[in-house]
């Protein structure tokens, strides 16, 4: 066996990762840029958008904390997706104070058109590979996935 293969990654080949994501994020972010300057809305109100999408409804206080924003900062990002038809706000029927933003039709539209043209992307990348890398690459994006979404909201 190699034995690169089992020792960590130095810093400098995690510094190439890093560079090598990058890259990544150019190619697959260039259509989504795109896409979004065709409907008027920023990367931020892009993210929100697709985590109500993926998660549904929420409150203002839990965007704000989602977003590191303060309330009213969220509340101008709500207020923006909002004019542009992507969201839709109600007020909470026990305590009218709060409110909860929903992804609508359009939004969730917005959304699966990009998610589609990443998948287009991730098809042409996958037939770069072959099955085994294709799974070892599926298992540890799921790991970085959970990294992200279990041990750092």
């Amino acid at each position: 066996m190699n034995p690169a293969l089992e020792r960590p990654l130095t810093n400098g080949e995690v510094g190439s990762l890093a560079d090598i994501i990058m890259v990544m994020q150019r190619r697959f972010m260039s259509s989504l840029m795109g896409e979004l300057a065709r409907g008027r809305v920023s990367f931020p109100q892009f993210f929100l958008l697709g985590h109500l999408c993926s998660h549904g409804p929420i409150g203002m206080s839990r965007i704000a904390e989602l977003m590191n924003h303060s309330t009213p900062a969220a509340t101008g990002l709500v207020q923006r997706l909002e004019k542009l038809g992507y969201v839709r706000r109600t007020h909470e029927k026990e305590d009218r104070r709060k409110v909860t933003a929903t992804a609508t039709l359009k939004g969730t539209r917005l959304v699966d058109g990009i998610r589609q043209e990443m998948i287009g992307n991730l098809e042409k990348v996958m037939g770069l590979l072959d099955p085994q890398e294709q799974r070892a690459w599926l298992d540890i994006y799921k790991k970085i996935h959970e990294y992200c979404t279990c041990c750092h909201r």
